[in-house]
């Protein structure tokens, strides 16, 4: 078996309810074939439930598969948003 690299999907603007379908869209995409899915937040200005669903909902289905899941550089308010749902980036690991 081959080690293959996490496919990189770089998020940004807001990750709302108002683009929540084109992010679930775009990170349950990149899943199939990859050997993983790192989503770089860096980007992320604004994020709310909708966007936390979608950020589970994905490492949901990654798991599923055997597929590792990593977030990335997000920034203070998106990190403590995360960190109260119980998400930690690759940095805190």
């Amino acid at each position: 078996m081959t080690t293959r690299e996490l496919r990189r999907v770089a998020l940004d603007g807001e990750l709302t309810i108002m683009t929540a379908a084109e992010s679930k869209e775009r990170l349950l995409t990149a899943l199939p074939g990859s050997g993983g899915l790192r989503v770089d937040l860096a980007g992320v200005e604004e994020i709310d439930t909708a966007g936390l669903q979608v950020l589970l909902l994905t490492r949901r289905e990654a798991e599923s598969m055997s597929l590792p899941f990593e977030l990335t550089a997000p920034a203070p308010g998106v990190a403590a948003v995360l960190a109260l749902a119980g998400l930690t980036t690759a940095e805190e690991q």
